[in-house]
């Protein structure tokens, strides 16, 4: 066998041949991943022949079986001249950390301290790149093709080359200056038929993202006029459940009628259209919907629900409403504040998977005592609904009718629909009928004996007791202010200050899931500032209208994105638009009001235990057998669902008052903290038997406070002023419009960088 290095010899046969220069292999030598015949996802075989091991499962330290077939791979070599002068040259490697969001190489450290000299420049050692000893430094995000240094698998904080050359002698000269020598080692060039090995699709061999070749339409892609439409109203058709039954639930409890809860439904549209136009053109330009998110519902029922407007009888809804406005008002100045002045870019320092999971799963799981509870009223109806419901998306999910899968992408739509045609067939067949009793549930009902027991029943079953088709106007545009001037209060105020903090972090993780979901960049936190400037700025509109909640990005989203394979952000827009128009169509609100109440509290339950499922799935990016992790996510959860349980024991007089499903919503008024000031007990009281802020605290304190690594915390990787510099359109998917970007040059804190 000839001696020297490999690349010595590839460098002579390019010579004598005057072909392509690139490194030659050693037949005797097996390469570490074969070029066919093997599994890309079985990648324990490659571990095993290689000695690595990946850190990213949790496991640290290399195998002592790779160390030794390494060795004897070594050892056999140098025998034959192959690995002789490899090993002359190479430094052990450094340790490579696999970012656990983006599955990009980080650089983490030294496993030895690096051979210092050779004239190469000390200010890469500074930033932790291993020094070889023939006096060449490379970061360990660079690999060798053709006898090139080319970035591989670019960070946010990679070292970058600039200006590589090749010169006559074979010897590579990288960035400024310094010369890889001919002897130094090369890995084996990319093949072309190299398989892909990422689940989605996304090749990030060359350091960026690809677009997903599942992903039907990318996010500037224009589908043409008809397909644009179609794919708008599905968009939105399989967003129903979040955007239109929360007002099914809060406007009955504050005490509203049918017309109100129209009209309530109606406003949600409008602001929904309007908001999510506004987050598309100026927030993170992600193909995000904005609405009313369940992060608000919670803390409107404990207003709702406290002492004060309990024993109000007359214009109920209409306080409440307006206290409520106020309520958000304030707690969305704040999230704007925080947004726009890019205070949010350093909060995002502390905000990580391991904070955000937890936070979001006790969002969905706040509701367990409200969901069955209340469709527990009509289990004839809740129950085949919510059957339905998980038959479509988890058994008939793989089904496709003309190319879509209608069952997985309008599950609850078309079950909706389903149920509410049988409860038709229900109540029209008598099912409901009571001998002596109204069918429109009047109040008298309530004081006869053999009416009272089954008030409830009909109230919540019956498809017919619904006034609204017949009280609310076909065209009524939904205008700021309708409900009166707000009502500003300071105990109100602090729990929606805390609630938009909630909000903020949960869109967090929207976002960067999101970013991953349609194969873009990973925001800035300029970006992530602006966009949750905006949600404040959103969220302030819908309490000058009176919505009954705040405007954020829907966590469901990410889940539609993924089923319809859609991220065009003109679908988006044109979605929006459609509900806009829909908004001024009072008759439409009013449809959605008749559905029984049965009906709407069974598909919150599917809705509620689809954000408990997103809220968990956010540890993949993390090292979820950590037991680091796993404690503070376990203790934040239990203690989130604990503390406010203590909390909500302090209520002698709501046991008597209120259904069993809301008194959990009225310890705000009853708790056990007494400071002397009513207003700051009721607002303390009332954030501590929030589930979702007690886990919030919790596993934000403790996954700052607790030691561990950026990998095993799973710590967000936001994109840099340098991946700009690098590449100016990679973050231009973010870029605001020319008009609107050149008068907000000012705010550097709100841009790509």
């Amino acid at each position: 066998m000839e001696g020297g290095s490999r690349l010595e010899r590839g460098n002579k046969d390019v010579r004598s041949k005057g072909e392509k220069q690139g490194p030659a292999l050693d037949p005797k030598i097996e390469p570490f991943v074969p070029r066919k015949g093997y599994d890309p996802n079985d990648l324990r075989s490659w571990a095993k022949r290689t000695g690595f091991v990946s850190t990213f499962s949790g496991e640290t330290e290399r195998s002592e079986s790779g160390r030794r077939e390494l060795n004897e791979r070594r050892n056999n070599g140098a025998a034959g001249g192959g690995y002789g002068d490899l090993e002359k040259h190479e430094s052990i490697s450094p340790k490579i950390e696999i970012d656990p969001i983006l599955g990009r190489t980080r650089k983490r450290g030294h496993e030895i301290e690096p051979v210092r000299g050779g004239g190469t420049g000390n200010a890469r050692e500074r930033d932790g790149v291993l020094g070889f000893k023939d006096g060449v430094e490379r970061g360990d995000n660079e690999v060798r093709r053709n006898g090139v240094a080319e970035p591989s698998l670019a960070t946010n904080n990679a070292l970058r080359t600039e200006g590589t050359s090749v010169n006559e002698s074979g010897a590579t000269t990288v960035g400024n200056g310094h010369v890889v020598g001919e002897n130094a080692p090369a890995m084996e060039p990319k093949s072309s038929d190299d398989v892909n090995m990422y689940p989605d699709g996304e090749d990030l061999g060359d350091g960026g993202w690809h677009p997903s070749p599942k992903m039907i339409f990318g996010l500037k892609d224009n589908p043409g006029y008809v397909p644009i439409i179609f794919y708008g109203l599905q968009h939105y058709l399989s967003l129903a459940g979040s955007l239109i039954f929360v007002p099914l639930i809060t406007v009955p409890a504050m005490g509203g009628t049918d017309k109100d809860t129209a009209t309530v439904i109606s406003t949600m549209l409008l602001l929904s259209g309007i908001t999510t136009i506004l987050h598309t053109y100026f927030g993170t330009r992600l193909p995000l919907v904005q609405g009313s998110s369940f992060v608000y519902l919670a803390p409107a029922l404990a207003i709702m629900n406290s002492r004060d407007f309990r024993n109000l009888t007359e214009h109920r809804f209409r306080h409440t409403m307006r206290e409520l406005q106020g309520a958000i008002i304030v707690g969305s100045i704040f999230q704007c504040v925080m947004g726009f002045s890019g205070l949010m870019s350093l909060f995002l320092r502390f905000i990580n998977p391991v904070v955000v999971a937890p936070t979001v799963t006790a969002l969905g799981l706040a509701f367990f005592s409200f969901g069955f509870p209340q469709a527990g009223a009509c289990v004839e109806i809740s129950i085949p609904e919510i059957l339905l419901v998980l038959v479509f998306t988890l058994y008939l999910r793989g089904i496709s009718v003309f190319g879509n899968r209608v069952f997985r992408i309008y599950a609850v739509p078309l079950s909706v629909m389903i149920i509410w045609v049988y409860a038709f067939f229900l109540t029209a067949g008598g099912a409901y009928n009571y001998k002596g009793c109204s069918a429109d549930i009047p109040s008298s009902n309530i004081l006869i004996d053999a009416c009272r027991k089954h008030a409830y029943t009909m109230k919540h079953c019956r498809t017919d007791v619904s006034d609204a088709m017949r009280t609310a106007a076909w065209v009524r545009i939904p205008y700021p202010l309708q409900w009166g001037i707000p009502i500003f209060r300071l105990r109100t105020s602090l729990i929606m200050i805390f609630v938009s903090l909630v909000a903020s972090v949960d869109s967090v993780g929207t976002y960067h899931t999101a970013s991953m979901r349609i194969s873009a960049k990973a925001p800035t936190p300029g970006i992530v500032s602006r966009g949750i400037g905006l949600e404040g700025f959103c969220s302030v509109l819908a309490g000058l209208w009176g919505s009954g909640a705040g405007s954020t990005t829907l966590t469901e989203n990410v889940h539609t994105i993924d089923i319809t394979k859609v991220a065009s952000r003109k679908v988006v827009e044109v979605g929006a638009v459609f509900l806009i128009v829909f908004s001024f169509i009072g008759k439409v609100g009013a449809i959605l009001a008749s559905i029984p109440q049965a009906l709407a509290a069974a598909v919150l339950c599917f809705m509620w235990a689809l954000v408990v499922a997103l809220g968990l799935s956010t540890l993949q990016y993390t090292q979820t057998a950590s037991f680091r992790n796993i404690t503070i996510v376990g203790v934040s959860l239990f203690l989130g669902l604990s503390v406010p349980a203590y909390f909500q024991q302090y209520l002698p007089e709501s046991s008597l008052i209120l259904p069993s499903y809301l008194i959990p919503y009225s310890a705000a008024s009853d708790g056990p903290v007494h400071t002397g000031s009513k207003e700051l007990d009721f607002a303390i009281n009332g954030l501590l038997s929030l589930n979702m802020v007690v886990t919030l605290l919790i596993a934000f304190i403790l996954d700052n406070t607790v030691p561990g690594s950026r990998q095993e915390r799973g710590v967000y990787i936001w994109s840099h002023g340098e991946d700009l510099a690098a590449d100016p359109s990679a973050l231009s998917d973010y870029n605001l419009p020319g008009k609107v970007s050149r008068c907000f040059r000012w705010a550097k804190c709100l841009g790509v960088q």
